[in-house]
């Protein structure tokens, strides 16, 4: 299952992406596929045609996790 990221990265702008796993705590690295601005723009320090980065996780501040869209949401009945 993917997970869409937004990785803040210490002095850059935010980075979009889609990740495999979530990062355990003896991880070192991190492999963001489709990395792009958050508007969806090509990042400028990137080649055009870049599929996947590692990053290290020493270089992150924070990594948030978007909710998947493709995800079922689960909605249960209330009675009144």
């Amino acid at each position: 299952m993917a997970y869409t990221v937004i990785i803040h990265i210490s002095g850059e702008t935010s980075v979009a992406g889609e990740i495999e796993e979530l990062p355990k705590p003896t991880d070192t690295i991190i492999l963001v596929t489709n990395p792009r601005q958050k508007d969806g723009k090509d990042l400028h320090y990137l080649d055009s045609n870049v599929t996947k980065v590692i990053w290290p996780l020493t270089k992150l501040n924070f990594i948030e996790i978007l909710e998947g869209t493709g995800e079922e949401k689960i909605i249960s009945f209330v009675r009144e």
